[in-house]
C-alpha cells in the first residue's frame, strides 16, 4: 500500500528551472536575506555591491580611477511634475570609466550565468568577484534593467524586465569616455516596499575608498577617497584617542593598521578582496596570532593575548 506522501509525486513533479526562474524562485541563494532596507545586510544593498564590485575590479585592473553611483526614488506613475511621491522603489545607477564590457557580449554577460571574463587570469588577475553570478542576479531580481557599453566610440546598449531581454542596440557614441554604466530598480514583487537608507550606502561607499587607495566614488554628488587606506579608515573609527600613533603597512598581498585607546575589549574591521567579513575567519585569526608573536618576539616577552590586547602587558609567570 503507497504511503500518503507518495501519492501524487510522479515524474510530473519534477522541474528544470533556467536560471532566471532560479534566481527569482529561490533568491536567498543569490543575495542573502531580502528585507525592506532598513538592515544593512538586506538584499537590496547586495544588488547594489554586486554592480559596484564590477567597476571597482577595472580600477585594480588600472582602467578609470572614479565611479559615480546614484540612487534616487522612483516616481509614482502618473505624478504630477510639482509633487510626485515616491512609490516604494528607487532608482540605482552605476557608471565607471573602465574598459567597457565587449559590444558583442553585453547581453551574455548580464544575463547568461557563468559568463565572464574574470574566468581568465589575462584580464582579471584579482578580483573582488569571480563566481559569475552577481549582475545576473541584479537583472533577474529587477523590474528594469538597463545597461549600456562604451568603447571607441561606439556603445552597445541592452534593456531587460525582470531578466527577460526587451531591447538591444548598437550606436555611436563619439562624446562618451569608454566603461559602463548599469542602471536597475529592484523589483518589489520580491522586495516589497522598500527605501535604501543613505547611511548605508555612505558606509560601503567608504569602505570601498579605503580599500582602494586612488579611487574616487562620488554617491549622490558627494565623493568619498582616500589616500592612506586602512590607515584613514581606523583614524575615522578612533580619532585622536590612541595611546601612539597608528602602526600602518601595506603589501602586495596584505594591509593592516592597528592601535591601542583607553577603551576596554578590542574591535577589528577585516577584509578579503575587497568585502567585509563581519564574522572574521581564518584571516582574522592569522593576524591576531601573529600580532602576539611579534610582540612576544621583540620584547622577548610570554605575554598572553590577552595582555596586549588589554594595552596594559603584564608578564605571565
Amino acid at each position: 500500500m503507497a504511503s500518503k506522501g507518495s501519492q501524487g509525486y510522479d515524474e510530473s513533479k519534477i522541474k528544470t528551472l533556467s536560471s532566471l526562474e532560479h534566481i527569482r524562485l529561490r533568491t536567498g541563494m543569490y543575495i542573502g536575506r531580502l528585507g525592506d532596507g532598513s538592515n544593512p545586510d538586506d538584499g537590496i544593498y547586495v544588488l547594489l555591491k554586486e554592480v559596484i564590485d564590477n567597476s571597482v575590479d577595472e580600477f585594480i585592473m588600472g582602467s578609470g580611477d572614479r565611479i559615480l553611483v546614484r540612487v534616487e526614488a522612483e516616481k509614482a506613475a502618473g505624478a504630477v511634475a510639482s509633487g510626485g511621491g515616491a512609490s516604494g522603489g528607487a532608482l540605482v545607477s552605476v557608471r565607471d570609466f573602465g574598459r567597457g564590457i565587449p559590444l558583442g557580449k553585453v547581453v551574455e554577460a548580464v544575463s547568461v550565468i557563468n559568463t565572464g571574463a574574470k574566468y581568465n587570469d589575462d584580464v582579471f588577475q584579482f578580483s573582488v568577484g569571480l563566481n559569475g553570478v552577481g549582475t545576473k542576479a541584479v537583472n533577474a531580481l529587477s523590474s528594469s534593467f538597463r545597461v549600456v557599453a562604451y568603447r571607441e566610440g561606439r556603445q552597445f546598449e541592452a534593456r531587460f524586465e525582470k531578466g527577460v531581454l526587451k531591447y538591444k542596440r548598437e550606436t555611436e557614441a563619439r562624446k562618451e569616455p569608454n566603461g559602463t554604466l548599469v542602471e536597475f530598480t529592484p523589483d518589489r514583487e520580491i522586495f516589497g516596499d522598500y527605501a535604501y537608507n543613505p547611511e548605508f550606502v555612505e558606509k560601503r561607499m567608504w569602505n570601498y575608498a579605503y580599500l582602494n587607495s586612488g579611487l574616487t566614488l562620488s554617491f549622490n554628488g558627494a565623493d568619498y577617497a582616500s589616500k592612506n587606506g586602512l590607515h584613514d579608515l581606523l583614524y575615522a573609527e578612533v580619532g585622536d584617542a590612541t595611546l601612539y600613533d597608528i602602526g600602518y603597512w601595506r603589501g602586495d598581498k596584505i594591509e593592516f593598521a592597528f592601535t591601542h585607546t583607553n577603551d576596554y575589549g578590542e574591535e577589528y574591521f577585516s577584509f578579503v578582496n575587497g568585502q567585509w567579513t563581519s564574522d572574521g575567519g581564518s584571516h582574522l585569526s592569522a593576524f591576531r596570532e601573529g600580532f602576539l608573536k611579534a610582540v612576544n618576539e621583540f620584547f622577548k616577552a610570554q605575554y598572553k593575548g590577552e595582555d596586549i590586547r588589554e594595552a596594559s602587558p603584564r608578564r605571565s609567570p
